[in-house]
């Protein structure tokens, strides 16, 4: 990562609560951003899949959501997390953000490079997600396909459904 040595990716831990909070406020408009609840029950249930990237003890980026059994995100994920299960599945991106000030260094990519080695190692079968008609040719560079406008009214927001196969 462009000489960048002191960044590590690592597992969530329950510590980053509050960094994780002020980072999702500054990610997401507060209709679109997940609640402490939400964040305090991803980060027991789903630890397996919630990626941190962190530079001197600083989260500066992360990646979580939850295995589905269908292959696209329904609105009850953003409010009922289950564990997920030991294989298959649909791996789901219910957020991922990365601090303003460390955009443009390919953090984010990265975030989704290693969330989707993880999903491959356990057989998921694609890795999903919603996002903004303007952040479309992010996930296309990054091998996400564009299925379309999603059922999604989360937030009031008009989604697209982007799948990648593993």
């Amino acid at each position: 990562m462009k000489g960048n040595v002191s960044m590590i990716i690592r597992q969530v831990d329950e510590k980053d609560l509050n960094q994780l909070i002020t980072l999702e406020n500054k990610g997401f408009t507060p209709d679109e951003a997940a609640s402490k609840d939400a964040f305090i029950t991803r980060i027991k249930t789903i630890p397996d899949t919630f990626i941190i990237a962190e530079e001197n003890e600083e989260i500066i980026g992360y990646v979580n959501g939850p295995v589905i059994s269908a292959p696209f995100i329904t609105d009850d994920l953003f409010e009922k997390t289950i564990s997920n299960p030991e294989t298959g599945g649909y791996q789901s991106i219910l957020g991922i953000v990365v601090n303003p000030k460390h955009h443009h260094k390919g953090i984010a990519s990265m975030l989704l490079k290693e969330f989707e080695k993880q999903a491959r190692n356990k057989q998921r079968v694609t890795v999903t997600l919603t996002c903004k008609e303007e952040l479309i040719p992010f996930y296309e560079k990054n091998g996400y396909v564009n299925q379309g406008v999603a059922q999604s009214q989360h937030a009031g927001v008009r989604w697209f459904n982007m799948s990648k196969e593993l």
